[in-house]
């Protein structure tokens, strides 16, 4: 986010100060500037009481501002609510035609709102940072108004107002647009592109990074040039990962190849552009960074040398501290790589390290700065790890974390409780490793509403530096231990405790979807909702499929199948594949299916048969979320002929609540013709009709559906049934995650938000949400976390959809079964859908898995 620190222009019209404190604000905000937070704040403190002494009001706002500034870098929170408070209290006592108050309000104002938005009070914020943004308008400081928008459209996103945040960045566009060529206008740019990264829209993040490229190349400034093609490289990366994370075939491989080696070049031409030292460090970090993921170690090699030389040239920083830390770990994992050549010796090499890290600490402790000094020890503790010294290494790592959580700073301590656990675990003390685990995953819950965006020093993936702390813990959790020749299974509360950890992760994955921490998890037990439902949930870890089962009223079971990850997912895909194909190998296709019913379900076939099992709901791991579970088969029938199911990414996301089959009534909207370049789908009409005929309706065809018209029609009447005909599509990203309305596109956040415009006060939740012609988007093995995150965001209990797109007469048969099955008294969603499908099931027309399997309950089953 955007700081409020005061533009040079703000700086020079402070005629009024003596030499002396303007010297001193000035020497404060150029240590600021170089991260020498420690060093700023006592320069800024020493310029404050000066002016307190020469009674220069105005001038001690504008210091107690830049305090408060300095604290919120170091962590101290409540000293920094103190200056900002301290700082408008002041300028209350200013009489409004003094021409300085304007400017220095607008930046106090600015730096209270990004602290009201750090402390968790995003409606205080937003009404600051409106405030904010209207003082820099009133004084003229484009600078101040780029970075306050951009504030206000961020606090618009953590109350969930994605449309006014959306329009929010767009009007910002437009006016930076509008503007001649200046320095000012390719900074802006830039300062929206990287706002648009962090929140995943990585493509028009990479379209203003290269609008600012070409403004820096018309005004010649080889500054502006160098840091845009950073951004650009950072951005090719950031794109490159994305494709990594979806990789299924040799051409993503080929993209993802193309992608990294755009980056590299990127770097390369802003190292050799820039003549600023920091931004030429900064993007050779970068490139030896990729060079070393990428495997091209021989090259990486080849740039350390550079670094060093271009880190020994600067003055002592922040930066340069984190260029010596970010430069080890690249070190690190080139000594781990595979296949690694090397022309040193690799005890060289670590010695080396070691002395970067050492001299990285005592620069940490000079500047006073324990966040990074913490930093940098807990990666000496990681290279003692990696060099087998477990002792040395956990007494590191220890420091480190007792530095990060005297600094406030949780977003590294986890890192430190996630290694301490490793090390914990290699010396053989499991008790004490599932502690230092638990704490690890705890500080991540406290860190939700931070997780997308957190650690600027180091390149955050959500899939190498936080899935695997909750995988690790559960595989501890769930190890059997050994007693004699014997091993004997987890004791209960391990049982319990790993199944809040799978939950957890579920959540988190969830908030890392969306970018941002957006739901409310209140934990459930089974026993409440559904005497007569039991809860599977199956973890892939990498040398074994782990089962828990819950049961109403008896304790957890646990069962496990020793089989490798990778043949899990094998068999998964092929499933997958074959389902969604209409003439695929029937044989071939039970086989695959039966596999995974024996790994899923036959363990605890007897247990729920014996419970009188009538629902089953799972929570489901990985790629077993691409699988509808209706299709497995246990040599005789599909496991949708003998149970209802449902899926929720967790019970904790559950509001249990029956529905009220008296006041059922739908609004039923879709499209019939071709739009927006998707297909016609002629069969709309007819299921529109056929769910008016079941169900009392208000329907909205083609020109009718619009976002407007859909976002009225919820808002005036309480449909507890939204019924939707329309293309769709369910990605790993949530930008790509949308239904199409004739009007264009709208994705996830958008139809939360749409959906959620009725008035709460006067209406319940929306019961149910059907997506009727919806798809999970190709060559995207994480496509189904959309699907959960539409579920889970749309304002609805429960979302019926579809995992691929099949027929439009199979889609209305089912539908009209479905509704009319609803209609019964006492017959649950899940209930009503089983039916439907098995109605599909013996049709000789559609009963094969393509027309009736891809049908999934998501949410509340009741």
């Amino acid at each position: 986010m955007p700081d409020a620190v005061l533009s040079k222009q703000t700086l020079i019209s402070q005629t009024n100060l003596s030499s002396e404190p303007r010297q001193l604000l000035q020497q404060g905000k150029q240590l600021y500037e170089a991260e020498q937070f420690a060093d700023a704040l006592r320069i800024w403190q020493q310029a404050e009481a000066n002016f307190v002494t020469k009674k220069d009001v105005i001038s001690q706002a504008l210091a107690l501002n830049f305090i408060s500034l300095a604290y919120q870098k170091l962590g101290e929170w409540e000293k920094a609510k103190s200056a900002i408070a301290s700082s408008l209290n002041l300028l209350q006592t200013v009489p409004n035609n003094n021409n300085q108050k304007t400017p220095i309000l607008a930046i106090a104002l600015n730096t209270q709102g990004r602290l009201q938005l750090s402390l968790g009070q995003p409606e205080d914020a937003l009404i600051t940072l409106q405030q904010a943004t209207s003082a820099y308008t009133q004084a003229g400081d484009e600078i101040g108004i780029t970075g306050s928008t951009i504030n206000v459209a961020q606090t618009w996103q953590s109350l969930g107002f994605y449309r006014r945040a959306s329009k929010t960045l767009a009007d910002l566009e437009k006016r930076l647009q509008n503007q001649q060529d200046s320095p000012l206008k390719a900074k802006g740019l830039l300062t929206l592109a990287n706002t648009l990264r962090i929140n995943g829209d990585l493509a028009k993040s990479l379209e203003l990074c290269q609008q600012s490229l070409a403004i820096a190349q018309r005004l010649q400034s080889p500054t502006d040039i160098s840091i845009a093609l950073l951004n650009i490289g950072n951005t090719e990366r950031a794109l490159a990962k994305r494709l990594e994370e979806l990789a299924e075939d040799v051409e993503d491989t080929e993209k993802i190849e193309k992608k990294n080696k755009a980056a590299l070049e990127y770097y390369e031409q802003a190292a050799t552009i820039s003549d600023s030292g920091n931004t030429r460090l900064q993007a050779r970090i970068n490139q030896m960074s990729l060079l070393v993921e990428t495997k091209q170690n021989s090259e990486a090699q080849e740039l350390w040398p550079k670094i060093e030389s271009e880190i020994s040239q600067l003055p002592l920083s922040r930066n340069k501290i984190i260029a010596q830390i970010n430069l080890s770990e690249s070190l690190m994992k080139m000594l781990t790589g595979s296949g690694l050549e090397l022309t040193s010796d690799k005890a060289q090499i670590n010695q080396e390290i070691a002395n970067i890290l050492a001299t990285a600490i005592q620069s940490a402790k000079n500047i006073g700065d324990k966040r990074v000094e913490s930093f940098a020890l807990g990666n000496l503790g990681g290279l003692y790890a990696q060099t087998k010294q477990l002792n040395n290494a956990k007494d590191l790592t220890e420091q480190a974390l007792l530095l990060a959580q005297a600094s406030n700073a949780p977003d590294i301590a986890y890192k430190w409780q996630w290694q301490l656990g490793r090390l914990l675990r290699l010396q053989s003390r499991k008790q004490d490793a599932i502690a230092a685990y638990t704490e690890a995953v705890n500080t991540l819950q406290s860190l939700r509403s931070d997780l997308a965006t957190i650690n600027p020093e180091v390149q955050f993936s959500f899939r190498d530096s936080v899935e695997p702390i909750y995988r690790e813990l559960v595989d501890l959790l769930l190890q059997r231990s050994e007693e004699g020749e014997k091993f004997q299974p987890p004791v209960q509360n391990r049982l319990i405790q790993a199944r809040q950890v799978i939950e957890s992760l579920q959540l988190a994955e969830l908030d890392n979807f969306f970018r941002e921490a957006c739901l409310d998890a209140a934990p459930e037990l089974i026993d409440k909702i559904d005497a007569g439902a039991a809860v599977i949930y199956p973890v892939i870890l990498a040398d074994r499929l782990e089962i828990i089962l819950s049961l109403p009223q008896q304790p957890l079971r646990n069962y496990t199948t020793q089989i490798d990850q990778k043949q899990v997912e094998n068999i998964v895909n092929q499933l997958r594949q074959s389902l969604g194909i209409r003439h695929s190998n029937q044989d071939e296709r039970l086989q695959l299916s039966q596999q995974l019913y024996d790994w899923l379900i036959r363990p605890a076939e007897a247990e729920l048969k014996a419970s009188g099992i009538q629902t089953l709901v799972f929570v489901l791991d990985g790629a077993l979320r691409n699988i509808p579970m209706s299709a497995l088969y246990d040599g005789k029938q599909y496991l949708i002929e003998k149970y209802s199911i449902a899926l929720t990414p967790g019970l904790q996301l559950l509001k249990p609540q029956r529905l009220t089959r008296e006041r059922l009534r739908a609004l039923a909207g879709g499209l019939s013709e071709s739009r927006q370049g998707f297909s016609a789908l002629p069969g709309v009409k007819r299921e529109l009709e056929q769910v008016s005929a079941e169900v009392r309706s208000t329907r909205l065809l083609d020109r009718e559906f619009t976002s407007i018209t859909l976002e009225n029609e919820v808002k005036a009447v309480p449909f507890p049934v939204v019924h939707l005909a329309t293309h769709g599509q369910f990605s790993s990203n949530y930008q790509n995650t949308f239904i199409l309305a004739w009007d264009g596109e709208i994705n996830v956040k958008q139809l939360d938000e749409l959906l959620r415009s009725r008035d709460p006060s006067k209406s319940d939740p929306i019961e149910l949400l059907v997506l009727s012609a919806c798809e999970t988007a190709t060559g995207d093995r994480r496509a189904a976390l959309g699907l959960a995150g539409v579920a889970v965001r749309a304002g609805a209990r429960s979302t019926l959809a579809t995992l691929w797109k099949v027929s439009d007469s199979s889609t209305a048969t089912l539908m009209t079964e479905f509704y009319r099955q609803l209609a019964n008294p006492g017959i649950t969603k899940a209930e009503a859908l089983r039916r439907a499908q098995n109605s599909l099931l013996q049709n000789r027309s559609y009963r094969n898995p393509y027309f009736w399997a891809p049908y999934v309950l998501v949410g509340n089953w009741l």
